[in-house]
């Protein structure tokens, strides 16, 4: 297969990667620099979703443009990895989650237009994304099965909750999360999870925990500890990819798309 991975913070450049060549790809949406390799027998075309140095924040995340360059770059399927918090206090910091649930309500893109492709009336392919889940399962099991290879905790479910940054979210903020539901939260990954679907890109989002969120724990950790485990997520990402990307053969996506041109 020929995968996709964005990688996040910590996660600038990916290592392991046989014959690894930067390129530009040039979308409709900007410009994107991916880094393609081989993972075994598994292709990977992989992007910093921040860029190097972290570059963009995650207001400032071009998320079309990103997706845009995996699909033109022509992946079978995408893993978007992630550093999130914990709202839950069983799922604790320096554990894996692969989410099976996204709760993203705004549906809207860092600059406040609408998490879309369909953004033209009366444009080709234009519908509504309808599933289930929005996670392609084959994808997410296989990726549950090597993460008990790589010696960390995992966590087989999860609700993903995107967040807007810069900022971190404050106690109530925190509390109304988990009152709907959600097991972790970032600030990134829902746009690409929606960006996916739309595209009928099958997709599966694996979080790595650096922090519980305001008002979780009973005492917050110095900010340095989250930045360790920030530092250590790009290695576990990195085993977890090794162990689940070769093995992959075809995977189905989430859901379909009704287009109102078909």
């Amino acid at each position: 297969m020929r995968m996709g991975v964005i990688t996040g913070s910590g996660s600038y450049d990916w290592p392991h990667l046989e014959g690894a060549a930067e390129l530009t790809v040039t979308t409709d949406h900007g410009a994107v620099t991916v880094t393609e390799g081989r993972l075994g027998d598994a292709q990977v075309v992989q992007l910093s979703r921040h860029g190097a140095g972290h570059h963009r924040l995650s207001s400032q995340v071009d998320h079309k443009a990103n997706l845009a360059a995996l699909l033109a770059r022509e992946t079978d399927a995408v893993v978007s990895f992630t550093v999130c918090g914990s709202l839950d206090p069983d799922l604790r910091p320096g554990s894996l989650v692969v989410f099976d649930d996204l709760y993203f309500p705004t549906n809207r893109l860092p600059d406040g237009t609408p998490c879309t492709w369909y953004d033209m009336p009366g444009a080709a392919g234009r519908g509504h994304w309808i599933f289930d889940r929005p996670f392609s399962e084959p994808l997410r099991q296989a990726l549950i099965t090597a993460a008990e290879q790589t010696g960390v905790p995992v966590a087989p479910r999860g609700v993903y909750g995107h967040v807007d940054g810069p900022r971190f979210n404050s106690r109530p903020e925190v509390a109304a999360l988990a009152a709907a539901g959600v097991s972790a939260i970032s600030q990134t990954a829902g746009p690409e999870v929606v960006l996916a679907g739309e595209a009928e890109l099958p997709m599966a989002l694996v979080g790595f925990v650096t922090d519980y969120a305001n008002g979780v724990a009973a005492e917050p950790e110095p900010v340095q500890a989250l930045l360790d485990r920030m530092a250590a997520s790009k290695e576990v990402f990195a085993t977890l990819a090794g162990h689940a990307l070769p093995s992959l053969e075809g995977v189905g996506g989430a859901g379909f798309v009704y287009r109102f041109d078909t």
